[in-house]
């Protein structure tokens, strides 16, 4: 667990660094989940902060490989155009059930049981924020939605 302290928007920036950097660490032909990142990072219910980090992600960030719980491509909507995400997934060897969902037991790469102690807090802490920051709307959601579990620490309560 690799909890760190947000409470400024530079902190955010290496938050949403280090979630960036496991997401580049799921080996291709394999998935994680929102709420396997959260907990490698510290923060066991904070997948749907994952998911809003995930809303900032750049081009180089296989974004394509983060599913939730299910297996379902719920963030396949921020590929652009319909079926992007399963198209890249599928290039990557990964097969869908007909339920239209990928195989967590099969594919599943959770870093928590995937790599060691060592492996994990060497990825994190390789990792640097990039000059472009965080979106308002990030931020914005992070102060204010019930679900942040940095809310407070963002709001000084």
């Amino acid at each position: 667990m690799v909890q760190n302290s947000a409470s400024t928007p530079e902190s955010v920036a290496l938050l949403k660094a280090r979630v960036f950097a496991l997401v580049e660490a799921c080996p291709a032909g394999r998935v994680t989940t929102y709420g396997w990142i959260g907990k490698a990072l510290g923060y066991p219910r904070g997948a749907r902060m994952i998911g809003w980090i995930m809303n900032d992600a750049h081009e180089e960030v296989p974004a394509q490989r983060v599913v939730n719980s299910k297996g379902e491509l719920s963030g396949s909507w921020a590929f652009g155009q319909k079926g992007r995400m399963r198209e890249l997934l599928e290039a990557e060897g990964i097969e869908f059930s007909g339920e239209d969902r990928v195989d967590i037991k099969r594919y599943g790469w959770d870093p928590s049981r995937d790599l060691d102690a060592e492996e994990l807090q060497q990825i994190v802490s390789a990792a640097t924020p990039d000059s472009g920051g965080s979106s308002k709307r990030l931020l914005f959601l992070l102060q204010n939605d019930p679900a942040s579990p940095l809310r407070e620490e963002l709001r000084g309560e």
